[in-house]
């Protein structure tokens, strides 16, 4: 897959899969078994047997691709629209600080383009289209080194188990007592 550069399969892949389901179907006339078909176009037995069963019924177009399944619900123009509301920051929106969170974004869309979609919907949409969780460069200014430093030191020995120490033990996985 190829999110980053805009999603889906490349032009080249496609028609790769084309040529492999028409391969298919020439073997379909020839009288040979789905099992012996698999294997040598290297795809699953099932997926021979379903463009067998479109093959019988509808002929050679049933086998052929229809495209990709859905259609996305931000189309190229809509997401510029979008691309340009995201540059505005989320202060513009009226958020009180400058994180874009999915569930932000998803307002946002809501808002301006009437459409709804899930948290996961907008993650996959926004990294097809090149878009990456951000973090941040620099440690915050409020940050205070001394209290984290002590934090580390005597916290967190409290809150992380202790380590099995590694060493001589038992030649039986048995308890010594269960015998």
């Amino acid at each position: 897959m190829r999110y980053p550069q805009g999603g889906g399969l490349t032009a080249e892949r496609q028609a790769f899969r084309e040529r492999v389901r028409m391969e298919a179907v020439a073997m379909f006339a020839d009288g040979r078994g789905s099992t012996e078909i698999a294997k040598e176009l290297r795809v699953s037995v099932r997926s021979v047997q379903r463009w067998r069963r479109s093959w019988r019924e509808a002929g050679q177009d049933a086998v052929r691709s229809r495209g990709p399944v859905s259609r996305p619900k931000l189309n190229d123009r809509l997401f510029a629209v979008l691309e340009e509301e995201l540059a505005k920051g989320p202060v513009a929106h009226g958020w009180p600080d400058q994180r874009w969170t999915l569930a932000r974004i998803k307002t946002l869309t809501g808002r301006r383009f009437h459409k709804s979609m899930t948290l996961s919907g907008i993650s996959q949409m926004l990294r097809r289209r090149g878009w990456s969780h951000q973090v941040p460069a620099r440690r915050a200014v409020e940050r205070d080194e001394a209290a984290v430093a002590g934090r580390v030191k005597e916290v967190w020995p409290h809150l992380e188990p202790p380590r099995r120490r590694s060493g001589p033990g038992p030649s039986s996985r048995t308890r010594p007592d269960s015998l």
